[in-house]
């Protein structure tokens, strides 16, 4: 089950998990303030139909729910939810609340003899066409809970239909009715979603109660930890039963009061052929330089100011494809602005696939006429982007630099990016040199309408005196195979990349983690 085709924020298995047949149940857990709820409601929303299902909730007033997530006052939510608190008071002064119908005689028998067919029949039963109350009517002998007894007579109005439940949380009830929290799973369980046919979420209020797991067919773990100061969010798929876990982790974030969660990027380009439209390019503005993404021009306070030093620093785990998904908007956009690119490519990359990439999206010619490649292993090249300075005569090397140069500024002397793979000028020059050239080249820029753009990857020697001389610092990982991008200068909090589904690719989207 592919996003692209579901358009789906939850996770594709979870999506798969709820729509195999019979009923399924999913334990929900994690500590405060993980989008547990938020996940409830979006699953809701997403999954279940309106008419056909409910949201009990027990920790919050529906008012207080509608001020937290706005977007539940829409008629077809609104109906959904149950105020636990207002439904318990309504059964004391209801004169046609009263308790549920007694047991049939010898239902006990004929649920058994129901779940040994279940057993050994290969293809499903009959939808079943009336609610089971046989472990309820166990538990009412002790007390009365009116909210659990509405929920049963929902079930059996829409059956046999199947219908979705949210206990929103376990703890709430329990605690009601002075009930074990695995008493009331395994009465919903037994009841509703192996008898009748009922999807179920309950959502713990803690994230210790590990020992539950066995009762439910689902277990999925909210977190959220630190990255370098700043929160990330996170789902475990701990077992979903008959499902494939395709993944086992998630990054997620509650952006807007609505929980998303992102798949594997998937940025690669090379088997779309070049049937993508021009890059129409975003305008610079009088003071910068816009990096092809809206959301990271916003980021950087209007994109890449003129005569700055600009780092992106990219983690040993992200792929070529997550880092490109970044660096391409800027090189299309600052190409397409009629400006010039003098770059030195970082270890592992070509300057032929950098051009096959590129020229996709722009004009015959464009890319000739605007990038220059140093390539220092080589003499002699026929590509005109490809700067050939594996010469021994410095001098040589010198003067092809000069014109290349002259040539990219073109007689309007157009302001260029300097783009710079660090690990490269490191492994050639060493550190010293490296690090000579670095001031240099900064210090010139600085009274340019130039950018220097810098890319440095873990274990440069050079990466404090880059940190310290740059006016803007941002590094790129990858959280379970999504990639996000973060500002170091200016302090930003962290960001999932994604495809701009308006635009398409190379366009990209920065999605915030909150």
């Amino acid at each position: 089950m592919n996003r692209e085709n579901s358009n789906s924020p939850l996770p594709p298995e979870i999506g798969k998990f709820f729509s195999m047949n019979g009923g399924r149940s999913l334990l929900v857990m994690g500590s405060a303030g993980t989008g547990k709820t938020t996940f409830a409601l979006q699953l809701l929303g997403e999954l279940a139909d309106p008419k056909k299902s409910f949201y009990l909730s027990t920790r919050v007033s529906d008012n207080a729910l509608y001020q937290q997530f706005p977007w539940l006052k829409d008629e077809d939510m609104r109906s959904r939810i149950i105020d636990s608190s207002r439904v318990f008071l309504d059964s004391l002064y209801s004169d046609d609340n009263g308790m549920p119908d007694g047991l049939e005689k010898d239902e006990t028998h004929l649920q058994g003899a129901k779940d040994f067919l279940k057993s050994i029949n290969e293809g499903p039963l009959e939808p079943p066409r009336k609610v089971d109350r046989t472990r309820l009517s166990i538990l009412l002998e002790r007390n009365r809970m009116p909210e659990i007894e509405r929920i049963y007579d929902k079930v059996d109005s829409i059956l046999p239909d199947k219908s979705m439940l949210i206990i929103d949380s376990v703890e709430g009830v329990t605690n009601k009715y002075s009930l074990e929290k695995d008493e009331l799973i395994t009465c919903i369980q037994k009841d509703l979603v192996e008898g009748s046919n009922v999807n179920v979420l309950f959502v713990l209020e803690r994230d210790n109660d590990l020992d539950l797991g066995y009762l439910v067919d689902g277990v999925v773990k909210f977190t959220h930890r630190t990255l370098e100061g700043r929160r990330v969010r996170e789902m475990s798929l701990d077992k979903l039963r008959a499902t494939e876990i395709s993944q086992p982790a998630y990054l997620t974030t509650l952006n807007n009061g609505r929980f998303m969660s992102f798949e594997p990027f998937n940025g690669s380009l090379t088997n779309k052929g070049c049937e993508a439209s021009i890059w129409k390019a975003t305008p610079d503005t009088a003071t910068h330089y816009s990096t092809g993404t809206d959301d990271l021009d916003d980021l950087l306070g209007g994109g890449y100011a003129k005569g700055s030093y600009n780092v992106i620093e990219v983690d040993e785990n992200v792929s070529n494809d997550e880092y490109y998904s970044v660096v391409r908007p800027i090189l299309l956009n600052f190409i397409s602005n009629d400006k010039g690119i003098f770059a030195v490519l970082t270890g592992g990359d070509h300057a032929d696939s950098v051009k096959k990439d590129l020229t996709c999206y722009m004009e015959n010619g464009m890319f000739d006429n605007h990038v220059r490649i140093a390539d220092y292993f080589t003499h002699k090249s026929d590509s005109p982007y490809i700067m050939a300075l594996g010469t021994r005569n410095k001098e040589e090397a010198v003067r092809v630099w000069k014109s290349n140069m002259e040539f990219l500024r073109g007689p309007e002397n157009k302001p260029i990016i300097d783009f710079t793979g660090f690990d490269t000028l490191e492994y050639l020059q060493g550190g010293g040199v490296a690090i000579k050239q670095l001031l240099e080249a900064v210090a010139k820029i600085k009274i340019s309408q130039d950018i220097g753009i810098g890319i440095i990857k873990p274990g440069l020697k050079l990466t404090q005196e880059i940190m310290n001389m740059a006016d803007t610092y941002l590094k790129i990982t990858d959280i379970n195979k999504c990639p996000c991008i973060y500002g170091i200068k200016p302090k930003t909090i962290v960001y999932g990349i994604v495809a701009d589904e308006e635009k398409g690719l190379p366009h990209i989207k920065l999605v915030p983690i909150v």
